[in-house]
Protein backbone atom coordinates (compact mmCIF):
# COMPACT_ATOMS: atom_id res chain seq x y z
CA UNK A 1 0.00 0.00 0.00
CA UNK A 2 1.18 3.83 -0.75
CA UNK A 3 3.06 5.81 1.49
CA UNK A 4 0.72 7.53 4.37
CA UNK A 5 0.43 9.77 6.87
CA UNK A 6 -1.68 9.42 10.06
CA UNK A 7 -2.15 11.27 13.33
CA UNK A 8 -4.16 11.70 16.33
CA UNK A 9 -4.98 14.94 17.41
CA UNK A 10 -5.49 16.04 21.01
CA UNK A 11 -4.89 18.19 24.41
CA UNK A 12 -3.43 16.51 26.14
CA UNK A 13 -2.20 14.07 23.93
CA UNK A 14 0.93 12.59 25.37
CA UNK A 15 -0.72 9.80 27.30
CA UNK A 16 -2.41 8.52 24.01
CA UNK A 17 -1.47 4.74 23.06
CA UNK A 18 -3.06 5.16 19.84
CA UNK A 19 0.48 5.66 18.20
CA UNK A 20 1.65 2.30 19.91
CA UNK A 21 -1.49 0.89 18.43
CA UNK A 22 -1.56 1.97 14.73
CA UNK A 23 1.96 1.66 14.48
CA UNK A 24 2.28 -2.48 15.49
CA UNK A 25 -1.19 -2.83 12.95
CA UNK A 26 0.55 -1.55 10.07
CA UNK A 27 4.13 -3.25 10.65
CA UNK A 28 1.69 -6.51 10.62
CA UNK A 29 0.11 -5.35 7.33
CA UNK A 30 3.08 -4.77 5.97
CA UNK A 31 1.84 -1.14 5.04
CA UNK A 32 4.51 2.05 4.60
CA UNK A 33 1.91 4.51 6.73
CA UNK A 34 2.99 6.75 9.62
CA UNK A 35 1.36 7.57 12.75
CA UNK A 36 2.14 10.03 15.00
CA UNK A 37 0.32 12.80 17.64
CA UNK A 38 0.05 16.56 18.06
CA UNK A 39 -1.62 18.36 20.89
CA UNK A 40 -4.66 20.63 18.96
CA UNK A 41 -6.60 22.91 21.45
CA UNK A 42 -10.30 23.10 20.47
CA UNK A 43 -9.48 26.97 19.36
CA UNK A 44 -6.64 25.56 16.92
CA UNK A 45 -8.58 23.08 15.31
CA UNK A 46 -9.60 24.48 11.97
CA UNK A 47 -6.23 25.91 11.77
CA UNK A 48 -4.63 22.76 12.16
CA UNK A 49 -7.14 21.16 9.95
CA UNK A 50 -6.00 23.62 6.86
CA UNK A 51 -2.51 22.88 6.82
CA UNK A 52 -2.70 19.14 6.49
CA UNK A 53 -0.49 17.88 3.65
CA UNK A 54 -1.70 15.78 0.33
CA UNK A 55 -0.15 12.71 2.15
CA UNK A 56 -2.31 13.08 5.49
CA UNK A 57 -4.54 9.62 4.72
CA UNK A 58 -6.77 10.64 8.00
CA UNK A 59 -6.94 11.34 11.55
CA UNK A 60 -7.82 9.70 14.64
CA UNK A 61 -9.42 12.89 17.41
CA UNK A 62 -9.83 12.52 21.14
CA UNK A 63 -10.95 15.11 23.70
CA UNK A 64 -11.57 17.97 23.29
CA UNK A 65 -12.01 18.07 18.87
CA UNK A 66 -14.62 15.51 18.48
CA UNK A 67 -17.73 17.98 17.89
CA UNK A 68 -15.00 19.88 16.06
CA UNK A 69 -14.54 17.20 14.18
CA UNK A 70 -18.12 16.34 13.24
CA UNK A 71 -18.66 19.93 12.16
CA UNK A 72 -15.43 19.66 9.78
CA UNK A 73 -16.53 16.35 8.14
CA UNK A 74 -18.62 16.34 4.81
CA UNK A 75 -20.57 13.12 4.92
CA UNK A 76 -20.91 10.83 8.42
CA UNK A 77 -21.60 8.02 9.56
CA UNK A 78 -24.72 6.91 11.40
CA UNK A 79 -23.15 7.03 14.62
CA UNK A 80 -21.38 10.07 14.83
CA UNK A 81 -24.99 11.72 13.51
CA UNK A 82 -26.14 10.42 15.95
CA UNK A 83 -24.39 11.06 18.96
CA UNK A 84 -22.79 14.35 17.23
CA UNK A 85 -19.27 13.74 17.52
CA UNK A 86 -16.51 12.28 15.10
CA UNK A 87 -13.64 10.80 16.38
CA UNK A 88 -12.01 9.28 13.12
CA UNK A 89 -11.89 11.46 10.07
CA UNK A 90 -10.54 9.74 6.47
CA UNK A 91 -9.67 12.23 3.89
CA UNK A 92 -10.78 10.63 0.33
CA UNK A 93 -11.42 11.71 -2.87
CA UNK A 94 -11.17 15.12 -1.85
CA UNK A 95 -14.04 14.76 0.95
CA UNK A 96 -13.60 14.76 4.96
CA UNK A 97 -15.48 11.29 6.08
CA UNK A 98 -16.32 11.28 9.39
CA UNK A 99 -16.57 8.35 12.04
CA UNK A 100 -17.79 7.39 15.69
CA UNK A 101 -15.42 4.53 15.98
CA UNK A 102 -16.16 4.34 19.93
CA UNK A 103 -19.68 3.08 19.19
CA UNK A 104 -18.30 -0.05 17.45
CA UNK A 105 -15.60 -0.05 19.95
CA UNK A 106 -17.58 -0.55 22.91
CA UNK A 107 -20.60 -3.09 21.48
CA UNK A 108 -17.09 -5.39 20.03
CA UNK A 109 -15.56 -5.22 23.44
CA UNK A 110 -18.76 -5.42 25.78
CA UNK A 111 -19.16 -9.09 23.96
CA UNK A 112 -15.84 -10.08 24.14
CA UNK A 113 -15.95 -9.52 28.02
CA UNK A 114 -19.18 -11.91 27.36
CA UNK A 115 -22.03 -9.98 28.19
CA UNK A 116 -23.64 -10.64 24.43
CA UNK A 117 -26.74 -8.92 24.86
CA UNK A 118 -28.88 -7.11 27.25
CA UNK A 119 -32.17 -5.74 28.17
CA UNK A 120 -31.29 -2.80 30.89
CA UNK A 121 -28.16 -1.37 31.65
CA UNK A 122 -26.75 2.08 33.46
CA UNK A 123 -24.66 4.86 32.52
CA UNK A 124 -22.44 6.92 34.53
CA UNK A 125 -21.58 10.19 33.39
CA UNK A 126 -23.58 12.56 30.76
CA UNK A 127 -21.09 14.04 28.73
CA UNK A 128 -20.00 13.35 25.15
CA UNK A 129 -18.67 9.80 25.92
CA UNK A 130 -22.29 8.88 27.59
CA UNK A 131 -23.95 9.31 24.05
CA UNK A 132 -21.38 6.81 21.87
CA UNK A 133 -22.01 4.77 25.39
CA UNK A 134 -25.87 4.87 24.95
CA UNK A 135 -25.84 3.86 21.28
CA UNK A 136 -23.71 1.03 21.40
CA UNK A 137 -26.35 -0.28 24.66
CA UNK A 138 -29.22 0.16 21.80
CA UNK A 139 -26.82 -2.05 19.23
CA UNK A 140 -26.69 -4.34 22.30
CA UNK A 141 -30.35 -4.87 22.52
CA UNK A 142 -31.11 -2.39 25.81
CA UNK A 143 -34.21 -0.98 26.53
CA UNK A 144 -33.85 0.68 29.48
CA UNK A 145 -30.85 2.58 30.56
CA UNK A 146 -30.72 4.79 33.62
CA UNK A 147 -28.40 7.79 33.64
CA UNK A 148 -26.65 8.93 36.65
CA UNK A 149 -25.58 12.23 36.20
CA UNK A 150 -24.51 14.89 38.54
CA UNK A 151 -26.57 17.61 36.91
CA UNK A 152 -29.55 16.14 35.87
CA UNK A 153 -29.92 19.21 33.16
CA UNK A 154 -26.44 17.71 31.56
CA UNK A 155 -28.37 14.50 30.41
CA UNK A 156 -30.85 15.81 28.40
CA UNK A 157 -29.13 15.07 25.54
CA UNK A 158 -29.15 11.37 26.07
CA UNK A 159 -32.84 11.53 27.00
CA UNK A 160 -33.70 13.14 23.76
CA UNK A 161 -31.35 9.95 22.01
CA UNK A 162 -32.82 7.89 24.15
CA UNK A 163 -36.56 8.97 22.37
CA UNK A 164 -34.85 8.60 18.74
CA UNK A 165 -33.53 4.84 19.74
CA UNK A 166 -36.59 3.59 21.03
CA UNK A 167 -34.79 3.63 24.60
CA UNK A 168 -36.32 4.57 27.99
CA UNK A 169 -33.78 6.62 29.43
CA UNK A 170 -34.42 8.06 33.10
CA UNK A 171 -31.76 10.23 34.96
CA UNK A 172 -30.32 9.90 38.68
CA UNK A 173 -28.15 11.95 40.99
CA UNK A 174 -25.31 10.48 42.40
CA UNK A 175 -26.84 10.96 45.99
CA UNK A 176 -30.18 9.36 45.03
CA UNK A 177 -28.93 6.01 43.30
CA UNK A 178 -30.71 2.73 44.24
CA UNK A 179 -29.51 -0.53 44.14
CA UNK A 180 -30.20 -2.56 41.10
CA UNK A 181 -29.93 -5.87 39.28
CA UNK A 182 -28.55 -5.24 36.00
CA UNK A 183 -25.51 -7.09 33.58
CA UNK A 184 -23.89 -3.85 32.94
CA UNK A 185 -22.44 -0.51 34.20
CA UNK A 186 -20.86 1.39 31.78
CA UNK A 187 -18.38 4.70 33.43
CA UNK A 188 -18.29 7.39 30.99
CA UNK A 189 -16.57 9.62 33.96
CA UNK A 190 -12.75 11.42 33.09
CA UNK A 191 -10.10 9.54 34.95
CA UNK A 192 -9.56 11.16 37.83
CA UNK A 193 -13.10 12.10 38.93
CA UNK A 194 -14.95 10.42 41.83
CA UNK A 195 -17.90 10.05 43.47
CA UNK A 196 -18.99 9.61 47.42
CA UNK A 197 -17.87 6.39 48.52
CA UNK A 198 -21.18 5.34 49.31
CA UNK A 199 -22.36 5.99 46.04
CA UNK A 200 -19.80 3.73 44.66
CA UNK A 201 -20.97 0.61 46.70
CA UNK A 202 -24.51 1.26 45.72
CA UNK A 203 -23.80 1.04 42.14
CA UNK A 204 -21.43 -1.58 42.73
CA UNK A 205 -24.08 -3.64 44.78
CA UNK A 206 -25.81 -5.33 41.56
CA UNK A 207 -24.38 -3.61 38.74
CA UNK A 208 -23.40 -5.82 36.87
CA UNK A 209 -19.55 -5.99 35.07
CA UNK A 210 -18.26 -2.23 35.18
CA UNK A 211 -17.45 -1.40 31.65
CA UNK A 212 -14.96 1.79 32.28
CA UNK A 213 -13.55 3.48 29.41
CA UNK A 214 -11.01 5.06 31.23
CA UNK A 215 -7.30 3.38 31.05
CA UNK A 216 -5.40 6.02 31.84
CA UNK A 217 -6.45 6.28 35.65
CA UNK A 218 -6.48 2.20 36.24
CA UNK A 219 -8.32 1.55 38.68
CA UNK A 220 -10.76 3.79 39.47
CA UNK A 221 -12.78 4.25 42.70
CA UNK A 222 -15.50 2.51 40.94
CA UNK A 223 -13.15 0.08 40.08
CA UNK A 224 -12.43 -0.41 43.64
CA UNK A 225 -15.80 -0.35 44.58
CA UNK A 226 -16.90 -3.19 42.59
CA UNK A 227 -13.90 -5.32 43.50
CA UNK A 228 -14.84 -5.02 47.32
CA UNK A 229 -18.54 -6.40 46.26
CA UNK A 230 -16.78 -9.00 44.30
CA UNK A 231 -17.96 -8.08 41.00
CA UNK A 232 -16.06 -7.76 37.59
CA UNK A 233 -14.39 -4.72 36.09
CA UNK A 234 -12.68 -3.56 32.74
CA UNK A 235 -10.60 -1.12 32.31
CA UNK A 236 -10.91 1.25 28.43
CA UNK A 237 -8.01 -0.61 26.89
CA UNK A 238 -10.02 -3.03 24.96
CA UNK A 239 -12.84 -0.13 23.82
CA UNK A 240 -9.44 1.33 22.66
CA UNK A 241 -8.20 -1.44 21.02
CA UNK A 242 -11.20 -2.48 19.04
CA UNK A 243 -12.53 1.21 18.11
CA UNK A 244 -8.46 1.55 16.59
CA UNK A 245 -9.04 -1.35 14.26
CA UNK A 246 -12.55 0.22 13.26
CA UNK A 247 -10.19 3.03 12.64
CA UNK A 248 -7.74 1.50 10.34
CA UNK A 249 -10.38 -0.42 8.16
CA UNK A 250 -11.89 3.19 7.83
CA UNK A 251 -8.45 4.57 6.68
CA UNK A 252 -7.64 1.59 4.04
CA UNK A 253 -11.12 1.42 2.38
CA UNK A 254 -13.76 4.15 3.60
CA UNK A 255 -15.63 1.64 5.26
CA UNK A 256 -15.32 0.79 8.42
CA UNK A 257 -17.46 -2.97 7.49
CA UNK A 258 -14.73 -3.91 5.40
CA UNK A 259 -12.17 -6.43 7.32
CA UNK A 260 -8.46 -5.81 7.29
CA UNK A 261 -5.80 -8.40 5.64
CA UNK A 262 -5.75 -11.52 8.42
CA UNK A 263 -7.69 -9.08 10.55
CA UNK A 264 -7.41 -11.39 13.69
CA UNK A 265 -3.90 -11.49 13.54
CA UNK A 266 -3.63 -7.83 13.23
CA UNK A 267 -5.61 -7.89 15.94
CA UNK A 268 -3.68 -10.11 18.11
CA UNK A 269 -0.22 -8.21 17.80
CA UNK A 270 -2.20 -5.11 18.73
CA UNK A 271 -3.44 -6.11 21.74
CA UNK A 272 0.37 -7.34 22.87
CA UNK A 273 1.13 -3.91 22.13
CA UNK A 274 -1.08 -2.72 24.28
CA UNK A 275 0.21 -4.63 27.07
CA UNK A 276 3.54 -3.63 26.73
CA UNK A 277 5.09 -1.46 30.10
Amino acid sequence: MTTADLEVWGDPIEHSLSPRLHGAAYARLGWNWSYGRRRVAAVDFHAQLKSVTATMRGLSLTFPLKTQAFAAASLRDRPAELTGVVNTLVFRQGRRLGFNTDVGGIVADVRAQGVPQIEAARIVGAGATATSALVALAELGARRVEVVARRPDAAAPLLELGERLSILVTVTTPDAVATASLPLTVSTLPGGSALADDTNRRLAAGGGLLYDVVYGHWPTALAAAWASAGAPSVDGRGMLLRQAVLQIRAFATGDVTQSLPEENAVVDVMARALMED
